[in-house]
């Protein structure tokens, strides 16, 4: 790939310049095109991307997103939302949620998305961040009389109308894990503000982890973790087109990742589809006024971490989609081996789909528990949500342990498309290779593979090591469950019903 020449001088655009810039997007085809010619600079196995959109290991990610708008245009009444602020419909992953409802067809259209594309479709962390700013924004100005929550509505509004894609920057690297953020001895290790002027703040610092972080047009940097007085200047959330100058992307690998460079589609498993993490470098990047949301207010850091997981720990649903691909993959391969019928074999099936709807149930469970907020828009119930996150740390292992079971040891030492491809090999593949009959050896390489792609391969990021330690690690979940149990009223329950205390 060639090397590409920084973009022309950006640092100081206005709100308005940097709109501009966008188009309208209203098919996924809109969305391919949006992403090229932006002279990004990424970074990819040690080299400057020319056309990040055009690379092979890329385009699957951006695939996985295309597919957020075709299913609008499909399948309008699970993917769209009519939006009060526009007074129009417009895609649900940019749709507040104004009732459970809104947040239940969310999980729905999260689960449906996770069947189409069988990955992550980066799109839910971007929903999650717009809702929590709805009302943090409020919140911010109700105490101090800022007037976030306009500019807040005022690009919110622009992001309706031009239907684009926002990127969620929260993880920061942390460094020393003993220290707060001011403590550091490298104080880029978390995001902050380095200067200022009359039009704006300028940030520094990298967000690591993020998904499909070069997919997106904005990036929404905000604060990790709750943050002290003394911290102030890295108490700041403000939006960064993924274009300014200043940034630098380096392309996270994924196991498997290069064979999407080596021509054929059997071996990956997946061809279409893949997901993208990003570690994103931000050089003194400028933030004009009307992008900043919080600026120095440090007491509502936690409280926006915590509203924030609230929302995207439910929207851990998106893996029962996934679950369901797998629970099919392993049905499929029971059925060419010809064992469809075996009592065990119907048996870890009948388990694959407990685990999975036991996710499901949970999550759209914190939907439907959902309360209103003080800004106007309604939260999942936050002791179901971590529930639902914390049974995703678990159960996706287990889905994937019982298709791997159900696939054979085959999943793991299978030859190759190529050796498929040669004559005199590839007559010893077709021929030992096959399982029943009537199934053909190709039919049952791509469904083995697959399996391989979702527990061992690409997609096992988006599957299973995403489901550890997206949205917060197990101890993450079981720190906020704690928080909620709420065992003191459990035990005046225990001891009224024992009479030991009166009612």
């Amino acid at each position: 790939m060639n090397a590409v020449s920084p973009p022309a001088s950006r640092r100081h655009d206005s709100a308005q310049a940097r709109w501009e810039r966008l188009p309208v997007i209203r098919t996924g085809e809109d969305y391919i095109a949006s992403l090229k010619g932006r002279g990004t600079r990424l970074f990819l196995f040690g080299e400057l991307i020319d056309e990040p959109a055009d690379h092979p290991m890329i385009r699957p990610s951006i695939n996985a997103l295309r597919a957020t708008y075709d299913l609008a245009i499909e399948d309008p009444e699970l993917a769209t939302a009519h939006s009060p602020l526009i007074d129009a419909p417009v895609n649900r992953f940019l749709h507040m949620p104004t009732s459970p409802h809104d947040l239940v067809m969310k999980n729905r259209m999260q689960r449906r998305l996770g069947q189409i594309t069988g990955t992550c479709f980066q799109r839910c962390t971007g929903l999650d961040t717009l809702s929590v700013l709805h009302s943090i924004t409020w919140d911010i100005d109700a105490k101090h009389g800022t007037g976030y929550h306009r500019r807040y509505l005022d690009f919110l509004k622009e992001a309706q109308r031009r239907n684009v894609l926002i990127a969620a920057g929260m993880t920061d690297p942390k460094g020393d894990r003993s220290k707060r953020p001011a403590e550091q001895a490298d104080p880029d290790m978390f995001l902050h503000i380095t200067d200022r002027n009359e039009d704006g703040v300028f940030v520094r610092g990298v967000k690591a982890h993020m998904t499909g972080g070069w997919n997106q047009h904005w990036i929404c940097v905000m604060p990790t973790m709750n943050l002290g007085e003394a911290d102030h200047d890295y108490a700041v959330v403000g939006m960064i087109p993924g274009d300014a100058e200043g940034i630098t992307y380096i392309y996270g690998r994924q196991a498997s990742d290069t064979r999407s460079m080596e021509g054929g589609d059997i071996d990956q498993g997946n061809a279409q589809y893949g997901g993208q993490e990003v570690w994103v470098y931000f050089d003194d990047v400028f933030i004009p006024h009307e992008h900043l949301f919080m600026d120095g207010e440090h007491e509502f850091a936690q409280e926006m971490v915590a509203r924030f997981t609230a929302y995207h720990r439910a929207s851990y649903v998106c893996k029962t989609g996934l679950g369901d691909v797998m629970v099919g993959a392993a049905a499929t391969i029971a059925d060419y081996n010809g064992v469809a019928k075996v009592s065990h074999i119907k048996d870890k099936l009948v388990e694959m789909v407990h685990l999975n709807e036991t996710i499901f149930s949970s999550g759209i469970a914190s939907s439907h528990e959902a309360k209103p907020l003080d800004s106007g828009i309604y939260m999942n119930d936050g002791m179901l949500s971590n529930v639902c996150k914390h049974n995703v740390t678990r159960f996706p292992y287990e889905i994937a342990r019982l298709a791997q079971d159900l696939a054979g040891g085959i999943v793991a030492t299978m030859p190759s498309e190529k050796d498929l491809e040669n004559e005199e090999a590839g007559a010893i593949i077709r021929r030992f290779l096959k399982g029943r009959d009537d199934i053909p050896t190709e039919d049952r390489m791509r469904i083995l593979r697959l399996i391989e792609n979702m527990t061992l391969g690409r997609n096992a990021v988006g599957y299973l090591t995403e489901s550890m330690h997206g949205a917060g690690s197990p101890q993450a979940q079981r720190i906020q469950i704690l928080r909620g149990m709420d065992v003191e009223h459990k035990k005046w329950h225990a001891r009224k019903l024992a009479g030991i205390e009166q009612a």
